[in-house]
């Protein structure tokens, strides 16, 4: 995508997702765009900012790294880091990130706990569920969710928010709403198991099944190729 089409789709993903949260009954503020910006320059995130974007998604971490510095100078941006992490890279995310949503370990959940600045808010986190139960999905079991969700809302430097979670694709509106719905169903019972814990978020949805997922209460909705174009080889 060039730069000139990004006011287009972005204005188009925006309707989409308020013609959703209009077909499923929820207010128009219900769910927000976190838009993917992997692969993607920093020149495209900058554009999208000053078209009101505020939040974006990273999977990668020395990629996300060099767009912050790059656009340090966007105080009001909220970074996303929606990869995979290995436990010698948490304190990149600890000091630079605002939200971690692909969290399944407690070991990761400790190190960002520690490694936290304290002049920064805690960093808000969502427990990334293999809600498929895919072989090659990362995430922690439905079943073992509770166990995890509970060690880590006693941590003192991050904030245990919601779910996140990647079901398996569908090709039904029913089908997906589904897996989708067993995620809420989730985050509900732990509201609760842990009424102290801000239980507020699940990051689910992407472009294919965005309906299915604001029909389920997705609060946060994540969208690439809808709003950057094509994905970026490499």
């Amino acid at each position: 995508m060039t730069h000139s089409a990004l006011p287009e789709s972005l204005a188009k993903a925006r309707e989409r997702l308020h013609q959703a949260l209009k077909e499923a009954g929820r207010p128009l503020n219900g769910a927000s765009l976190l838009a993917v910006s992997k692969t993607k320059p920093a020149a495209m995130i900058r554009q999208a900012w000053q078209l009101g974007q505020r939040e974006f998604g990273e999977n990668y971490l020395q990629e996300a790294l060099d767009k912050q510095a790059d656009l340090a100078d966007l105080d009001d941006i909220v970074w996303h880091f929606i990869g995979p992490l290995q436990s010698n890279k948490t304190r990149a995310v600890a000091e630079r990130f605002d939200w971690m949503h692909s969290v399944d370990r407690l070991k990761i959940a400790k190190r960002l706990s520690e490694q936290r600045p304290a002049h920064l808010a805690p960093l808000n986190i969502c427990l990334q569920v293999n809600i498929s139960r895919e072989a090659s999905k990362s995430g922690v079991l439905p079943e073992e969710a509770a166990a995890l969700a509970t060690e880590i809302a006693k941590l003192p430097n991050v904030q245990l928010r919601g779910l996140m979670a990647i079901p398996a694709p569908a090709t039904t509106l029913e089908a997906q709403r589904e897996p989708l719905a067993a995620l809420r169903n989730l985050l509900v019972s732990l509201q609760a198991t842990l009424p102290q814990a801000p239980l507020d978020t699940l990051s689910m949805g992407m472009s294919d099944d965005l309906e299915a997922a604001v029909l389920e209460g997705a609060t946060l909705v994540r969208l690439g190729t809808a709003i950057f174009g094509a994905r970026n080889s490499g």
